[in-house]
């Protein structure tokens, strides 16, 4: 299969606040009041685990399909902690990312435990936002 190849385009509405077009979709990324936006939209870090939770959704989805069970409904939910010191500029002593994310993955189905165990470890491996978390990816970040 070939390569499919996602792109968006970011413009800066302020200095927390940021209109990103994907597709033919606008999304609004701003930061709460307390650390310098207008909390009209969740933040990056937000939309980290907000795309994990709708990758893991249709991978739900589509692997319960492949595995002859139907999804009657699925609830995903997820955090993740993380050390604010690095990208305030005042410690390097954590990284600047999340350092731990606990999903709790919550399916009603009729599916038994061994089955919905081989489920989770297929949801988990082909999930490319869980891929992108848990493994390194080659980024080049560079002046346009």
């Amino acid at each position: 299969m070939a390569d499919l190849k996602f792109r968006i385009q970011a413009q800066r509405a302020s200095a927390a606040k940021t209109i990103v077009k994907a597709r033919n979709f606008e999304i609004i990324v701003d930061e709460p009041e307390e650390l310098g936006g207008t909390n009209t939209a969740a933040n990056p870090v937000e939309y980290v685990l907000a795309a994990f939770a709708g990758c893991l959704n249709v991978m739900g989805h589509l692997i319960a399909n492949e595995m002859g069970f139907e999804l009657k409904d699925l609830k995903i939910d997820i955090s993740g902690d993380l050390n604010p010191a690095k990208l305030f500029g005042k410690s390097d002593e954590d990284r600047a990312g999340y350092k731990n994310i606990v999903v709790k993955m919550i399916p009603t189905c009729d599916a038994d435990k061994a089955t919905l165990e081989k489920w989770l470890h297929a949801v988990e491996s082909r999930c490319p936002v869980s891929d992108n978390i848990q493994n390194i990816t080659p980024v080049a970040v560079e002046l346009g």
